[in-house]
């Protein structure tokens, strides 16, 4: 039986399959008896090269039951899987694909390093065939045309599958109504809601099996979808408190860019993994965009965190920490130049209960506290309530200035009775409180100000 990967402790079964005795198509069975079902946004691209074969292959090997295909087809009819109109931003090369040959695309690379880390390998654009070949067996597809002008033969090369109708969705925006020839083959639908579509729910719902929200809708857009009494799909999911959030809602499908994290609700490693030169499943920035993400460098076993102004970076894969008693440990350093002002500071956010964005000095809706170090030495850790912007000072201790390119050591000690904050570089300083305001389960690493100028981390841990 078709089955799912749901927030556990456990690395998900990666072995589904067809659910032939159910009188009831798999699909709906698999939607109805599971929550959340996790479908692999791309094939996951926050962990592998996005809509390559590799993305696919690897989403299915972790366990996800479904997976998100995106094709095009090129100018001599091949069918592909890609999800922009051209090669550009995923392959630095300006080729429209429906004006390509095959025998061109088949030779251009996916680079998504930029995304995942220096050591992501470059991926070729895959044939839709060898995809489905590999995964429409035993998982779900979802299916969007996205340059709309090949149904027949997309439908002729499902219909080449056992048992189509219980492995392919189709998947379109819900402004429209699905293929005919989709319908009366008797495959599912896919209809997917986007800004000004949502007060038109009940007349555009009425055209799909199963219907789909923006993770940035409002809780009364989700509310009037998920009130249509059909099966709600978000999309694209990054982050677990994204995930509960919607499960809150009444979601129950998660189209999700970054499945072995978003579908466990453990840490997969107590240390970082930038040595490896990849981003590890967790560790994201604020905001999911790629020119957020700071350059992670395999050499220095470091990440560099250089975007303009207030930026934070979740160290998801080392969390949840423990919940009672733990400790922190990281490295830092200005590596050329220290930063322009006399206040500017960076350091580690840490006890937020989710992963929502904690930026300092930028209210949010998560409390918590951080540690600020400044280039002259002085440490100073804050309790911060929600929506608030700079929080409360709950102790300073002055330590030997900074140079440029010194690492400095730093620890964070969370225990019942209180917190304590150590540099144990140099002459070893340290100071304490006894608050216990915040104990939530996430950290993050945090530049608090507006240049450029980067600030670099290392070593991080969690005791």
């Amino acid at each position: 039986m078709l089955t799912a990967c749901r927030p556990t402790t456990r690395t998900p079964s990666a072995s589904p399959t067809p659910a032939a005795s159910v009188g009831l198509n798999p699909i709906d069975v698999l939607f109805a008896t599971t929550s959340p079902v996790f479908i692999a946004h791309r094939g996951s691209g926050d962990n592998w090269v996005e809509h390559t074969f590799d993305a696919y292959t690897r989403s299915i090997a972790f366990g996800a039951p479904v997976v998100e295909v995106s094709v095009g087809a090129s100018s001599d009819g091949v069918l592909l899987c890609h999800h922009d109109a051209t090669t550009t931003r995923m392959t630095g090369e300006q080729f429209v694909i429906a004006e390509t040959p095959w025998s061109t695309l088949s030779n251009l690379r996916n680079d998504a390093r930029d995304w995942l880390g220096p050591a992501a390998a470059l991926q070729p654009i895959p044939r839709l065939e060898d995809v489905l070949n590999a995964v429409a067996r035993t998982r779900i597809v979802f299916v969007e045309d996205k340059q709309g002008t090949h149904q027949p033969q997309l439908i002729g090369l499902m219909e080449s599958f056992p048992e189509a109708t219980s492995h392919f969705v189709w998947k379109q925006s819900v402004e429209y109504a699905p293929p005919a020839a989709i319908v009366s083959a008797g495959y599912k639908t896919w209809g997917y809601f986007t800004k000004n579509l949502y007060a038109r729910a009940e007349e555009l719902g009425a055209q799909h099996d199963y219907l789909g929200v923006e993770h940035s809708a409002t809780d009364d857009e989700i509310a009037q979808v998920v009130a249509l009494g059909k099966p709600v799909i978000a999309w694209p999911i990054h982050y677990r408190s994204t995930r509960d959030r919607m499960v809150s809602l009444g979601v129950t499908g998660m189209m999700c860019s970054n499945v072995p994290y978003v579908s466990t609700t453990v840490p997969s490693a107590t240390t970082d993994a930038f040595a490896s030169g990849l981003r590890a499943a967790g560790d994201l920035p604020w905001a999911a965009h790629t020119q957020l993400q700071p350059v992670i460098m395999a050499e220095t076993a470091s990440v560099t965190v250089s975007a303009q102004g207030a930026h934070s970076y979740l160290m998801g894969s080392l969390c949840p920490v423990p919940a009672d008693t733990y400790t922190l440990t990281w490295e830092m350093r200005w590596p050329t130049d220290l930063p322009p002002g006399a206040s500017d500071d960076a350091g580690i956010a840490f006890g937020t209960p989710d992963d929502r964005p904690y930026r300092v000095g930028t209210p949010g809706e998560t409390p918590g506290y951080h540690v600020t170090v400044q280039a002259n030495g002085r440490v100073e850790l804050f309790s911060r309530p929600a929506r608030t912007e700079s929080g409360v000072s709950l102790g300073v201790m002055r330590t030997a200035p900074v140079q440029p390119g010194e690492w400095l050591l730093l620890r964070v000690t969370v225990a019942a009775a209180g917190i304590r904050v150590w540099r144990v570089d140099g002459a070893g300083w340290a100071l304490d409180s006894p608050d216990t305001s915040y104990r939530g389960r996430y950290f993050w690493l945090c530049k608090n100000y507006d240049a450029g100028l980067p600030v670099e981390f290392r070593s991080i841990a969690v005791t």
